[in-house]
């Protein structure tokens, strides 16, 4: 039986739907991935393995041992292939290793600030409750690394901003207001630094990705055909990477927003994370057909 091919034009992809060979007995629900220059593939999952390296072929090359992460939520390679965590529950941003040793840690664990959402239960629905800015962190959902450093952290399961670090995790700046005009969010998810410099903004709930310069400034938005954008990546070639959490769809982009290929639908709801490797492969968190959970997919490009 030939395999399952999706998008169009140059962006066609052949599907590796079983590629990630995770351990048996071990289980990985998926919740996001990234590669880093060596084309190491990180699945950031909700075991007890909190972190599984794989290589292109989806074998399993290592792990970070057992993991205490209230909440795996996001995964981001910066340039030197330190590894970012978003631990959404535990309300931090964790920088570690390639190899899981820790380096820097902002927030503090359980802390949650004053949104106007209910801070006494974790729900992924408090940003319909959010009121007012709150500052770090309610709750976030995605981080992001500039070129010279500055962290980004889109702050949204529970508040509705951006917030700007240091390099060393001093607190700059925060943006961001709940709503849905100019440089408001309503669960501001994914986030991505690209070759303009501008902050690429996943703004899930309002169906857009907002671009911002590094001091908040609103530059524009695309809405293109997005339904609930939750992660949006960017290659080296500057194409972008969206993944649609609640329509169930994948968007190739420009960098200027236009739509170079889509495919999915109602099966992939819940999609929620998406890197590229140096081959032009794309690794997708998606719902399991029929089961429980997330794994991760491969898209090779014909």
């Amino acid at each position: 039986m030939s395999a399952q091919r999706v998008g169009s034009g140059s962006h066609t992809y052949e599907v590796v739907p079983n590629w990630a060979k995770v351990p048996e007995g071990l289980s990985a629900p998926m919740a996001a991935v990234t590669v880093d220059s060596q084309d190491r593939v990180y699945g950031f999952n909700r075991g007890s393995r909190g972190v599984i390296v794989f290589d292109r072929n989806g074998t399993r090359v290592s792990d970070w041992s057992e993991t205490d992460f209230a909440f795996p939520h996001a995964i981001y390679a910066d340039r030197q292939d330190n590894i970012w965590i978003v631990d959404r529950n535990g309300g931090q941003v964790l920088k570690f290793t390639s190899k899981g040793e820790p380096l820097l840690s902002l927030g503090k664990k359980g802390y949650r600030s004053d949104t106007g959402a209910d801070n006494s239960v974790f729900s992924s629905a408090g940003y319909r409750e959010v009121t007012h800015p709150g500052g770090p962190f309610n709750l976030p959902a995605g981080v992001a690394v500039g070129p010279s450093g500055e962290i980004f952290v889109a702050d949204g399961y529970a508040n509705c901003q951006v917030h700007k670090f240091t390099p060393g995790g001093e607190h700059l700046m925060s943006w961001g207001q709940p709503g849905s005009g100019p440089g408001q969010f309503m669960l501001p998810h994914g986030i991505w630094i690209d070759s303009r410099d501008r902050v690429l903004v996943a703004d899930r709930e309002n169906n857009r990705i907002q671009a911002f310069s590094q001091k908040g400034e609103f530059l524009e938005q695309w809405p293109a055909e997005l339904d609930g954008p939750a992660v949006v990546y960017v290659d080296d070639d500057d194409i972008v990477y969206v993944a649609e959490h609640n329509g169930g769809f994948f968007s190739i982009l420009t960098l200027d927003g236009e739509t170079l290929a889509r495919w999915g639908g109602p099966e992939y709801r819940s999609c929620h994370g998406a890197a590229v490797d140096s081959e032009g492969s794309i690794y997708f968190v998606q719902p399991v057909p029929g089961g429980e959970g997330r794994r991760l997919v491969k898209y090779i490009r014909v």
